[in-house]
């Protein structure tokens, strides 16, 4: 039985593309909230919640499967208080109850299905439940009825379970792994570690599925460019391989979109061959980063045209053009009769669109044949490449300039023809802390890749989250807006996430324009970031705001987390650290010192277990132990662009490239302003660049090559 687009209930009212998906189903969905709370324990019944996304595939085979089934929204509207939530919208509540979940069945993951007390203590949970038992898994009514059961007759042992899983929630990220003067040596191990994990065959690390890890190559990148790592290892000619062939091996594989640019979420076999198909900004703003710091430092060409038509994707699906502003997602599939089909191909496909010629190279190229890659229709093809272009052309008895215009030609032709396909939705909220970080990757990539309308789109997009989202009086909101209408639109407060990521933004900002305004955003967001999550007792920071006096929070939002890890997104701790390392340098705070020393030995003595999933904090260590360097590159002349390329030549987290114009010199924060006005020579017409520390500056040049020097030495 399937549910009548007739009726509502209550997520009619929900601003979430997510929740609004639901708001037919027969099941009575509460929004997370107060109402919802209260109405569990005024009729003593459980919470069943479900935490998923738009883009997530199982979350709408479930939807299908048991929330539009009426017999099963029956027993769940009698026997529980059901609520959905969005991932994406209340990633404080999604990762309480992934701890939660994973503490009782060793998984987590979307769809998340939870059982909870009526003050929102879990006791039971899964991933994905089939509606009827098969494959040795209950199937959701079962679970629903025991569920149900074990409440009313079991009670005490229900409240047993609930207060272990809240326990657990806590220790999950609660740590205490205080380790004095974490330094070199300890980056040494991590890049190590690092590369133990390296696939030296396929690229990436470790195995199926495979995961891009952004955090870990950029980890290696940095090493890459160094002489020794930590403690004097030599690891940059294996740091250089790992991180290049990863970089390769996922841009000729299915993972990455060769039609349109960007890449999926992650690819489900070692050799990135077919993905899930989903694309999130997070991923791909950090994959930007990771191909712009691998041509920032090798001059790889390759680097460059991927991200080059990453940033094409990007702003044709994931912009707001007109406003500023980066969307959340682009979903896998277009239905849930379609799996991956909008991205894939049988050969007929490609050959009814192209020519025989066409074809010829295209097929050969991107591995179409007969028999493809996906299981639902092995006809279908995920698009990667397995050989050179020089192979195909020979083999193909072509010269190699005819193959590549026929390649471009059939490219085209490809992607016109999916334009007319039905097309997977795009959610097009806009998340504060995905937003910073979108931001930043582009104007790292308009600067490096010298694309004057991608820098100026990242201004365009930061002044709107600043203007719509930011306050000091009331904080980080954590949406700019939502991509549906209707629903009524109440404001979440931003997360530790959506500061930090826009505070760094809003630095990237300041370096690559010079104007105060930005440096003031970053500082006054850094000063809330302290007030409002920093733990004065123990240090590091919470994911959440301290709750104000009084404050009872609901269900397992009441856990205190600080997050270390970099699951999916950066973590958010080291990100506030390296935050409040980048402004010491800026304006010589010392108390901002002393509070990035405190993160980084809060986490120093367990960080090592988290392998890859600690690359940021080994980024944020590596900023700390090595001293900040700003290359600063003052005039605004041929000679000075000249000066900001050399600048920007390779990457180093701990670097910096800051340019201004000669009237910028008179407003300045506070550490620059004491040094870079009063160098010799400023007297002079030209442009320079001059390297500071924090401390002092080095004597101004006005060469290519002697700034090359200079960098050379203070890198």
């Amino acid at each position: 039985m399937s549910m009548s687009k007739e009726h509502k209930n209550s997520l009619a009212n929900a601003a979430s593309a997510y929740l609004r998906s639901a708001m037919h189903q027969p099941v009575e969905w509460n929004e997370w909230g107060e109402e919802a709370f209260q109405k569990a324990q005024a009729e003593d019944k459980p919470i069943l919640l479900d935490i998923g996304a738009v883009w997530c595939h199982w979350c709408h085979v479930m939807d299908r499967e048991s929330y539009e089934n009426e017999d099963t929204a029956r027993v769940i509207n009698e026997l529980f208080i059901p609520v959905k939530v969005d991932r994406d919208e209340r990633p404080d509540v999604d990762s309480r109850y992934q701890a939660a979940v994973a503490a009782v069945s060793g998984q987590g993951g979307w769809p998340l299905t939870a059982f909870l007390t009526p003050d929102g203590k879990p006791f039971f949970g899964g991933t994905y439940f089939p509606p009827l038992d098969q494959h040795g898994r209950p199937g959701f009514r079962r679970v629903l009825a025991t569920m149900a059961e074990a409440f009313q007759k079991q009670r005490s042992d229900v409240d047993e379970s609930a207060g272990s899983v809240m326990a657990a929630i806590e220790h999950n990220e609660s740590f205490n792994g205080k380790a004095g003067n974490p330094g070199p040596e300890l980056v040494g191990r991590m890049v190590a570690a690092v590369l133990k994990q390296f696939d030296a065959r396929s690229g990436g690390f470790g195995a199926q599925p495979k995961f891009p890890h952004s955090g870990a190559i950029d980890l290696l990148l940095d090493a890459a460019s160094r002489v020794s790592v930590g403690d004097g290892a030599k690891l940059g000619e294996q740091a250089k391989q790992a991180a290049l062939v990863t970089l390769e091996k996922m841009s000729k594989g299915g993972i990455y979109d060769h039609l349109a640019g960007g890449f999926h979420r992650y690819s489900v076999d070692e050799q990135w061959v077919v993905p899930h198909f989903e694309k999130m900004a997070y991923d791909n703003s950090e994959l930007l980063k990771n191909y712009v710091h691998g041509y920032q430092t090798f001059v790889e060409p390759e680097c460059a045209r991927v991200a080059r038509e990453m940033i094409g994707w990007i702003d044709v699906w994931l912009s707001d053009r007109e406003r500023g502003g980066f969307y959340a997602s682009q979903d896998a599939d277009y239905s849930l009769d379609d799996d991956g089909d909008y991205f894939t191909w049988t050969s007929d496909e490609a050959a009814a669109v192209l020519t025989p010629e066409e074809f010829a190279i295209a097929s050969a190229f991107y591995d179409i044949g007969e028999i493809g890659d996906m299981h639902h229709n092995p006809a279908k093809n995920v698009l990667h490449v397995r050989r050179t272009l020089e192979n195909v052309a020979k083999a193909n008895n072509v010269p190699l300039e005819a193959a590549r215009e026929r390649l471009a030609s059939a490219k085209t032709k490809l992607y016109a023809a999916r334009l007319k396909r039905p097309t997977p939705y795009v959610d097009k909220t806009i998340y504060v802390g995905w937003n910073g970080m979108m931001i930043s990757a582009y104007l790292e990539a308009g600067r490096v890749l010298d694309l004057p309308e991608v820098r100026a789109f990242a201004l365009k997009s930061l002044d709107r989250v600043l203007a719509e989202a930011w306050s000091p009086e009331s904080g980080m909101a954590h949406v700019v807006a939502y991509g549906e209408e209707g629903g009524k639109a109440a404001r979440v407060a931003g997360v530790l996430d959506d500061y930090v990521f826009v505070a760094h933004a809003a630095l990237d900002a300041w370096e690559v324009t010079g104007e105060m305004r930005y440096y003031r955003a970053a500082e006054a967001i850094a000063e809330s970031v302290i007030a409002r999550f920093y733990d004065k007792v123990g240090g590091g920071f919470f994911d959440m705001e301290n709750a104000a006096d009084g404050e009872v929070r609901l269900g397992a939002l009441s856990a205190r987390r600080k997050p270390l890890q970099d699951s999916p997104t950066p973590a958010p701790n080291p990100v506030a650290a390296a935050l409040l390392m980048r402004l010491e340098a800026l304006n010589g705070r010392e108390d901002y010192e002393v509070k990035a020393l405190d993160t980084m030995e809060h986490f120093a003595g367990v960080v090592e277990h988290f392998g890859l999933f600690a690359a940021t904090y080994g980024l944020a260590l590596q900023r700390m132990v090595q001293r900040a360097v700003q290359v600063c590159v003052i005039g605004d002349d041929a000679n000075a662009r000249k000066l900001e390329a050399v600048a920007l030549a390779r990457y180093a987290v701990n670097k910096s490239v800051i340019r201004l114009r000669r009237d910028q010199l008179g407003a300045l924060p506070p550490a620059l302003a004491e040094t870079l006005p009063h160098l010799p020579g400023l007297k002079g017409e030209g442009s320079f660049a001059a390297i500071c520390n924090g401390k002092g500056c080095l004597p101004p040049v006005s060469t290519a090559d002697e700034l090359i020097e200079a960098m050379n030495q203070a890198l």
